[in-house]
């Protein structure tokens, strides 16, 4: 009996890299994907660093756009751990990552990704306020309070990923079939016994995740109703159009994201889940900058004093 444990343990300690097989059916459309995911984060850093700093002017110094920069910077660093790998694998016969790098980025990526879900509720909460209690929306949403729903959306994230990271286990194979180290990819590998891992992956999705979601949903009821309520067309439009393009960014994000981690290992392929992650890591940060400026009057004209001064001779 003791000797089978140390001979588990050892066989633990077996895997030093996980090889990210990605589309290994379909090699030929690597280079061109390379010029692709290239350009979607040439965009998305350009859009969001440039959606920061325009949300930094005196006038845009409000709840809304301080939720709205943090969006931004998570979204910079969630493409930031996984494109650049993707790139240099994308040109690479050697498609190996250490385990460490593997663990390190599936660590950022859920902590990255759940913060920004918590984030979106926040949002969400903040949108509400904004509509439904106009009047004390300073008093409610102050510095303090924003400082600290910010913190809170970070300590989320930061504790769900350590739930989901710290007790995996791998003795082998070692091929994954994803560009990247997503979790459920990994959770194929695990030596840990399969259902624990699934009810651990679902209840904390379940308990944070949904409870997320539910506070979203829930604060959008209350908006929808008191928007309904107002007697002025051009008031309701007005109303709906500051968290019109919340909604699209909280469906976008939500839909992929929850279909990926709760839907049924029966359903799942190499092709699917590539389609699904990509969508919501990778397609919904590129999205962000360009839904918020499109639907946001104030943001085009903050950008347009930029683009005045910027053209202007010194």
């Amino acid at each position: 009996m003791k000797y089978a444990e140390e001979s588990r343990r050892e066989n633990l300690t077996l895997v030093t890299e996980f090889i990210l097989l990605g589309l290994p059916n379909h090699r030929e459309l690597e280079v061109p994907l390379f010029f692709i995911y290239l350009l979607i984060y040439a965009i998305t850093l350009i859009g969001n660093i440039l959606l920061i700093i325009i949300t930094v002017a005196p006038t845009l110094q409000t709840p809304m756009y301080f939720f709205l920069r943090i969006l931004s910077f998570l979204d910079v660093c969630y493409t930031s751990v996984t494109i650049p790998k993707m790139l240099v694998n994308f040109l690479s016969e050697d498609k190996s990552i250490s385990y460490l790098g593997c663990t390190v980025q599936m660590y950022f990526l859920l902590f990255l990704g759940a913060s920004e879900c918590f984030l979106l509720a926040t949002m969400a909460y903040d949108r509400y306020v904004a509509i439904c209690n106009p009047m004390r929306y300073r008093v409610i949403m102050n510095r303090r309070v924003c400082f600290s729903l910010a913190f809170l959306s970070w300590f989320g994230g930061n504790l769900l990923s350590i739930v989901q990271t710290t007790w995996l286990h791998f003795c082998g194979p070692n091929q994954i079939s994803h560009y990247i180290c997503e979790l459920p990819a990994l959770l194929q590998l695990s030596c840990t016994v399969n259902l624990f891992n699934q009810v651990v992956l679902l209840t904390s999705i379940l308990i944070l995740g949904s409870g997320a979601l539910l506070l979203t949903l829930v604060s959008y009821i209350h908006i929808i109703s008191t928007i309904l309520r107002i007697r002025s067309a051009e008031d309701r439009h007005k109303a709906f159009s500051t968290c019109s393009s919340h909604l699209i960014v909280v469906g976008l994000f939500y839909l992929t994201g929850f279909i990926q981690y709760t839907k049924p290992s029966s359903v799942s392929s190499v092709v699917i889940d590539e389609m699904l992650s990509i969508q919501y890591s990778i397609l919904t940060p590129m999205l962000n900058p360009i839904i918020y400026s499109l639907k946001n009057k104030e943001v085009k004209m903050a950008l347009g004093k930029i683009l005045i001064k910027f053209k202007s001779p010194r």
